[in-house]
């Protein structure tokens, strides 16, 4: 069983990191980032920008509890995605790989839309598919479809996450509670909501939608404040 548990976590591994290089070739190429770019990264580390074939002028916001995750080689500033202690357009790109579902409800979500639209000139926001088959958190098929309730029993029997990954009880325990409090996929038609002037661009797995990309090659002309940009509408998916 142990060996089992070794391949599917090898594997899998490879293949989010095949996925994620990927991803960061486009981001570069498509936002023409390059080595003088000013890039703020929203909730991020260096981690992923390891795997681009450029390193931009990177400047990391987080919150203080990824403190060890962080590593110090570029500046780093701990602060709230929904409140960016940045003035307007001051930032070539802003970058965000799989935050905007954990910031909270959706109001926080549209502040969170907001500032990155309103500091960066031009942005790249990824996030899960809210309707692919696999919840891409605790890797579980078919979980994040199910109702609150029921959830929470799959949790208490076990997810792919925690056989894959044995995390400590203390690690399982903070996880599986944000996941219920504090998770909000998103679909195709709320991600272009949220971003109106975007271009929504899909990952696929298997011909699936796994992950969106909310991607604005030239930032917004103005500044929108969220409760105008609900008036935008779209297809819920």
């Amino acid at each position: 069983m142990l060996v089992v548990r070794e391949l599917a976590f090898a594997w899998f591994a490879s293949m989010s990191r095949r996925s994620r290089v990927r991803r960061m070739e486009n981001c570069v190429r498509l936002l023409g980032i390059g080595g003088s770019t000013r890039v703020l990264d929203v909730g991020g580390t260096l981690d992923i920008w390891r795997l681009a074939p450029v390193l931009p002028r990177l400047t990391v916001l987080n919150q203080p509890r990824a403190d060890q995750e962080i590593c110090r080689e570029f500046p780093v500033v701990f602060g709230d995605g929904t409140a960016l202690p940045f003035a307007n357009r001051s930032f070539d790109v802003v970058f965000s790989n799989s935050v905007i579902e954990h910031v909270g409800d959706a109001a926080r979500q549209e502040r969170f839309a907001a500032e990155i639209a309103r500091v960066g000139r031009k942005y790249w926001v990824e996030t899960p598919n809210r309707y692919f088959f696999v919840e891409q958190h605790l890797w579980t098929p078919f979980l994040h479809w199910l109702p609150k309730r029921w959830q929470a029993r799959v949790l208490r029997s076990g997810t792919v996450w925690e056989r894959v990954t044995r995390p400590t009880p203390d690690r399982r325990k903070f996880y599986l509670e944000h996941y219920l409090m504090g998770i909000g996929l998103l679909s195709g038609g709320k991600l272009q909501r949220l971003f109106p002037d975007a271009q929504i661009r899909r990952e696929r797995f298997l011909g699936w939608t796994k992950s969106l990309i909310a991607v604005s090659a030239g930032g917004y002309s103005a500044f929108q404040a969220p409760s105008r940009r609900r008036s935008s509408t779209s297809s819920p998916r």
